[in-house]
């Protein structure tokens, strides 16, 4: 059942990628003179190198509000990360204490729960990392997504609707109770 749900919610958003491109004809296109000089245009390209600076190719798109929400990510990952190698030190001081207090026996379990700990704390260090290092990738692609997309029209008249309809089901050879889907762009 999950499988069959997800092929069809796949099949939307393809027909979705598919349909949503069309343009009017009678509407100017984005290579007419009237549309190059009202908007300008952003360089996807100077807008990712701009990134290397996290905050700076949002400002570039003029997009102010998405530089604190990447600061306040790029700092509360820094702090866990902070947070969690000063515990795996601590645990790692620890572990070389009592090595050194209490030679031979590494096996009680107050020594295998100060080795878990250690262990627990530079995994997640590990991965605050990675996460902080996915973060900062994030910013760079969607500084040059929204440069790309910079003079992306997006139409007022573009809507999608449920209607409740009535579908023939062949198996049960009678009507069944559904429902609509409408895009209009």
């Amino acid at each position: 059942m999950p499988l069959r749900l997800t092929s069809w919610i796949c099949f939307l958003f393809i027909s979705f990628s598919v349909f949503g491109q069309n343009q009017d004809k009678n509407k100017p296109t984005a290579t007419s003179d009237t549309l190059k000089k009202a908007a300008p245009i952003q360089s996807p390209k100077k807008a990712a190198l701009l990134s290397l600076l996290p905050g700076a190719g949002q400002f570039y798109n003029k997009k102010y509000w998405k530089i604190p929400v990447i600061y306040a990510a790029m700092g509360g990952l820094g702090y866990l990360a902070h947070y969690n190698y000063g515990q795996f030190q601590f645990y790692k001081g620890s572990e070389t204490q009592w090595i050194g207090k209490n030679p031979g026996q590494e096996s009680s379990p107050e020594f295998v729960n100060i080795q878990t700990n250690k262990s627990d704390f530079q995994h997640v260090f590990d991965l605050d990392l990675i996460i902080m290092a996915g973060v900062y990738l994030l910013n760079i692609v969607d500084a040059a997504v929204d440069a790309h997309l910079y003079t992306y029209d997006v139409s007022k008249d573009l809507s999608l609707q449920f209607k409740p309809d009535l579908l023939y089901c062949r198996s049960m050879n009678a009507p069944q109770a559904g429902l609509q889907l409408t895009l209009k762009f």
